[in-house]
């Protein structure tokens, strides 16, 4: 089907930050699989993961206990405030679990007949029909209603819209089962999350006994600076979701839970392929390598040195560029919005050039790297965006 609109590019090959056409032509891969591939590509780890279980057992079913699934939790669990992790296929997915499982808790702790999950305007949850529910922005909704009761939208970092919308659902009493965030919006644009109002939303949750769910699908697994985004925000969420960049490229997802709400009971929640043997052991190491090769570091420091590039950039073309935002590796060159060009077209521009980018909607360049980049490849980057800026 055709779903996609595919840029004119084959891509056959990569090592590290950078990947090959079926031409030959060499490309610095910006994008990672939309903030996917931690790793790089066929980086050692992943490879030798990846022939050893292949060549002893990929596929079990969860029937039956699945030592590299309890591997994968546990580190899981040792590099994150959650007690209990589930296991699926995707983002979407894990996101679809989390609403799963703040229904249940709305019915079975908090008596609310009608439960309700409170999303962001501009956030992105998935493609699922609950996902793209959540998700709060119309053009995804286009031509799929009647879409899933139970959801309602406030502006992202305003506190006062939030409890406004607290307020006026729970005129006749208790109606808000959880409040489900990004810590960043990646697809809507790389809006960072504001320190206090993550922490005023915390504290209302807390009041109310309201789950605070975090999706760290784009945002997690080192991408800001630390193993979690919301460590940035300083403030611990009662559920949170990962994939994307858990396995560095084999689909995975996980739902990740605090005891105290981990409702969820066999019978009501599964996937076939969730956590088997092959994802888990690809996606551990992905998760050692992180730590061996000290990557959160170089997060911070490539993610700083891109900045500071872009920056200057922005001020060099300043009637284009009208900032730069974003935390670690997952940065936004904002285009102004007066300005001409587009994000799609900074884009396909730059591919020309050879470095691959991401728009984050339409005025919005999406940087998201490997966690392996270098210092010399950051350079190259900004180089090249800056060449793309002056006309390719």
């Amino acid at each position: 089907m055709k779903t996609y609109g595919r840029f004119p590019l084959t891509l056959v090959r990569g090592a590290g930050s950078r990947v090959w056409d079926d031409q030959g032509k060499e490309y610095l891969d910006c994008v990672a699989g939309i903030a996917t591939c931690t790793l790089g590509h066929a980086h050692p780890a992943m490879v030798q993961a990846v022939t050893q279980q292949m060549s002893t057992l990929a596929h079990v079913s969860n029937l039956y206990y699945i030592p590299q699934q309890g591997d994968l939790a546990t580190w899981l669990i040792e590099n994150s405030c959650a007690d209990k992790a589930f296991f699926c296929n995707s983002g979407a997915e894990a996101n679809e679990g989390a609403i799963k499982l703040a229904r249940k808790y709305g019915h079975t702790r908090l008596g609310i007949e009608n439960p309700v999950i409170i999303t962001a305007k501009a956030s992105f949850h998935g493609r699922t029909l609950a996902a793209v529910t959540a998700t709060g922005q119309p053009k995804y909704h286009k031509n799929f209603a009647p879409l899933v009761p139970g959801f309602a939208y406030a502006a992202y970092n305003d506190i006062a819209a939030l409890e406004s919308t607290i307020a006026e659902l729970e005129q006749d009493g208790p109606q808000v089962a959880a409040i489900m965030l990004e810590p960043l919006q990646g697809e809507g644009g790389v809006n960072p999350g504001d320190r206090a109002y993550f922490q005023r939303v915390r504290e209302i949750c807390d009041a109310k006994k309201i789950l605070l769910i975090m999706d760290e699908v784009q945002v997690g697994m080192g991408r800001s600076g630390k193993i979690w985004g919301h460590q940035t925000l300083g403030v611990e969420p009662d559920v949170f979701t990962s994939a994307k960049g858990l396995g560095g490229g084999v689909p995975i997802g996980a739902l990740l839970t605090k005891d105290y709400c981990a409702v969820l009971e066999p019978g009501d929640h599964a996937s076939t392929f969730g956590g088997n043997p092959f994802v888990c052991a690809v996606s551990l190491a992905v998760c050692r390598t992180i730590e061996q090769e000290h990557l959160l570091a170089n997060v911070q420091a490539r993610g700083e040195q891109l900045r500071a590039g872009l920056a200057a950039v922005a001020a060099k073309y300043p009637n284009v560029i009208d900032h730069v935002r974003g935390w670690g590796l997952i940065n936004g060159a904002v285009i102004r919005e007066d300005a001409e060009m587009t994000a799609i077209e900074v884009v396909k521009r730059a591919m020309n050039d050879g470095l691959l980018l991401v728009p984050a909607g339409p005025k919005v360049v999406r940087f998201v790297p490997p966690l392996v980049i270098t210092a010399a490849e950051i350079d190259e980057a900004v180089e090249k965006f800056d060449r793309a800026l002056a006309g390719g």
